[in-house]
C-alpha cells in the first residue's frame, strides 16, 4: 500500500494499492495496480484500475485495464480488455494549448464586444 516511484525498470506481480512511477513498468499476469501509472514503456498482462500514462503501452493477454490511457504508441493483444479511453500524447498536449479561456466578472461570463 502506497506510491512506487523507481528510475528503472519495475515488474509488479503483487498488489500494489498506489500510483506506481518507473522508466519501464511490466505487470506479470498475478499484478494488479488500484492507482495510476506513469512510465516511459508499459507492459500489462494483469489488472490496472486507474490512468496510464505511457509513450508505449502494450496490455497483452489476458490484461484488464480500467481507466484512460494516454500513449504515444498503443497495442492491445486479443485477448486484453480495456474500459476506457484512449488518447494520442501529442494530441492531448495539442488540445490543452489550443484551449479557449473564457474571462469571468462577478460569477458571469463575459459578453463579446462589438466592433
Amino acid at each position: 500500500s502506497g506510491n512506487l516511484t523507481c528510475d528503472g525498470e519495475v515488474q509488479i506481480d503483487g498488489t500494489v494499492d498506489g500510483d506506481v512511477r518507473s522508466n519501464k513498468l511490466s505487470v506479470g499476469e498475478t499484478g494488479k495496480i488500484k492507482g495510476a501509472v506513469v512510465a516511459d514503456e508499459a507492459f500489462v498482462r494483469g489488472t490496472v484500475k486507474g490512468q496510464i500514462r505511457s509513450r508505449a503501452v502494450t496490455l497483452a493477454r489476458p490484461a484488464q485495464g480500467q481507466g484512460d490511457i494516454f500513449h504515444e504508441t498503443l497495442s492491445i493483444e486479443p485477448g486484453a480488455q480495456l474500459d476506457g479511453h484512449c488518447r494520442r500524447l501529442n494530441s492531448v498536449e495539442e488540445g490543452e494549448q489550443a484551449g479557449i479561456n473564457l474571462i469571468v466578472s462577478d460569477g458571469l461570463p463575459a459578453t463579446p464586444r462589438s466592433s
